[in-house]
């Protein structure tokens, strides 16, 4: 995964609560056995119309908000069925980060290990970040997670975040890389475990 440390770009809003995974990416996109065509898939119906055209009037179609690298959500967010397929199309999309107020569990636990951070503000600071972002789409904001602040029209707002996982998106790890991490501890425990166990290491 790419560290995420200090992010800059533009941000789009998508105030709608209870936002489900099967409108992120709907279930005609989940037929492939790889992850291929999900940048298409994303928000597909509010994006297009019947005839495969854009929607002028969906966020991400306008000209100051295609691009966006941060999306800025309504509550609980990502609920529904437990798509990963959800969480890769908005990452193949651009989208580095999404900042609201609460996500659905499952949904927040696939963002965390594909390295999408899904950052939680109070509701009276996500509302003085989300007018700010409608007053002037596009708004440009800069995401540090060493010092768990956004920054946005020369202001800045706090976030909270856990230690654990603010050090797993810092660094790039995905849980595979976060177990390799203890290989020796775990070859020492298996050397010291079957010494005392050697049945378990039998073999027919």
């Amino acid at each position: 995964m790419d560290p995420f440390i200090k992010v800059e770009g533009p941000s789009a809003v998508l105030p709608g609560a209870n936002i489900d995974t099967d409108v992120i990416m709907p279930k005609q996109f989940l037929k492939r056995i790889d992850r291929a065509g999900l940048k298409t898939g994303l928000f597909h119906d509010l994006r297009f119309d019947t005839e495969g055209g854009p929607k002028d009037d969906f966020v991400l179609n306008r000209p100051e908000t295609r691009r966006a690298t941060f999306l800025i959500v309504g509550p609980n967010f990502g609920c529904g069925s437990s798509r990963e397929h959800a969480v890769w199309g908005l990452m193949q999309y651009g989208i580095r980060a999404l900042i609201g107020t609460t996500y659905a569990g499952i949904f927040f636990d696939n963002c965390a290990r594909n390295g999408l951070p899904a950052l939680s503000l109070t509701e009276g600071r996500l509302k003085q970040l989300s007018d700010a972002a409608s007053a002037r789409p596009g708004l440009s904001l800069l995401v540090d997670l060493d010092r768990q602040t956004i920054e946005a029209a020369g202001g800045s707002i706090p976030f909270d975040i856990d230690p654990a996982l603010r050090g797993q998106l810092m660094q790039g790890l995905d849980a595979i890389d976060q177990t390799i991490r203890y290989r020796d501890a775990i070859k020492d425990f298996e050397t010291q475990h079957f010494s005392t166990h050697p049945w378990l290491g039998e073999t027919a």
